[in-house]
């Protein structure tokens, strides 16, 4: 009759057809061209660039934005303010941009080859080998040379990346993210105990190298950035052109074998890359702290996982990161200043905690 339902027959003995259930359909993040990729990184090259004029015009010294280009390329001796600007704002923000490019990159390195969400150069312990390595040569063995304690930097950093490795290794789990991150805590306290024991034993190297320690960009001798200069070059241009590589390696050894890649070169590449970087990072502006673990994860929230752009977005990130600390550190305690060591690890903490207590994020 009209109006009514009429019911399906089934044949006795045999079950009813299954109803198709409709699935929801998977929404998937829309994947970001590369056109727009590039547009952010010029949008971001723009902000430092504001970021570096900001470095060089805000500080105790008053410096007017008009005096900032012809104290670069018409310098006048008899200028109070040029000479604030290139004695002090110059190598200042030089030194910013130095260190934070190399940090950026490092821990960008570190996380993609470890695929450890946790895995930075100061978490690690790679900044604190470094950092206890060039106290040895400054206080120890005398050196004053930029040129003598610089390769002690890049030999405390070697050495405590194979310790926290070796160490986080151990048991039938290998190198867990949680491990490693414990690792690299206890060999952080170690060489730091290590690094006040050295200074307190020796007043000069005590008052010359206390800001350094905490991660200072401040009275940063034009000497030593020429000196990590080459190998901060060396250690950019190595990192990025390792971005193919790290994707391979994301998908696990086995898989990265099998689709050609040399996985034991290409870790080992991943090393030197990390220890020139961090080396000469710590020997311009001493341990800083969350720059690398924070900038990569901030980089990849806008590209997405593929290193060949997470890579390039970290070393524009990581300058702006902590010279925006550097300046930040500078107008809150007027007439005096917080050390952007101490401001970018207050930026860190929270992030740093995030991380620990998210299961999702255990590997990348």
């Amino acid at each position: 009759m009209p109006g009514q339902r009429h019911a399906r027959s089934v044949v006795p003995g045999t079950p009813p057809a299954p109803v198709p259930i409709a699935e929801a359909p998977v929404r998937r993040p829309a994947a970001r061209s590369a056109g727009v990729r590039a547009l952010g990184l010029a949008g971001l090259l723009v902000v430092l660039a504001l970021v570096v004029w900001a470095s060089l015009m805000v500080g105790s010294g008053r410096v007017a934005a008009a005096d900032v280009l012809p104290a670069l390329f018409h310098p006048d001796p008899t200028d109070k303010a040029q000479l604030i600007l290139r004695e002090v704002r110059v190598p200042r923000t030089a030194a910013g941009l130095l260190a934070g490019v190399a940090l950026g990159l490092a821990g960008t390195v570190m996380q993609g080859v470890a695929r450890n969400p946790l895995a930075d150069p100061g978490i690690l312990g790679v900044n604190a080998g470094a950092s206890a390595a060039v106290v040895f040569a400054l206080s120890v063995l005398g050196m004053t040379d930029p040129s003598h304690y610089i390769w002690f930097g890049f030999l405390g950093a070697l050495v405590a990346s194979v310790v926290v490795f070796a160490v986080g290794s151990m048991g039938r789990d290998g190198a867990t993210p949680v491990k490693l991150a414990l690792a690299g805590a206890a060999t952080s306290a170690a060489l730091l105990s290590l690094t006040t024991s050295m200074l307190l034993t020796d007043s000069r190297s005590f008052d010359q190298y206390r800001f350094w320690q905490v991660g200072s960009l401040t009275g940063r001798d034009p000497a030593v950035l020429w000196q990590a200069l080459p190998f901060i070059v060396v250690g950019v241009l190595l990192a990025l052109l390792l971005g193919p590589h790290l994707n391979a390696l994301a998908l696990g050894d086995d898989l990265a074998r099998a689709l050609g890649q040399r996985v034991g070169p290409a870790r080992a590449a991943c090393a030197v890359a990390v220890v020139l970087l961090c080396g000469a990072a710590t020997v311009v502006a001493g341990p800083i702290a969350f720059l690398g673990l924070v900038v990569p994860h901030a980089a990849r929230l806008c590209t997405g996982p593929d290193h060949r752009w997470v890579l390039p977005y970290s070393a524009v990130m990581a300058p702006v990161l902590l010279l925006t600390a550097d300046i930040v550190g500078r107008v809150v305690a007027r007439p005096g200043e917080i050390q952007a060591g101490i401001v970018t690890a207050a930026i860190g903490a929270v992030p740093f905690v995030v991380l620990v207590r998210r299961r999702k994020t255990a590997g990348l």
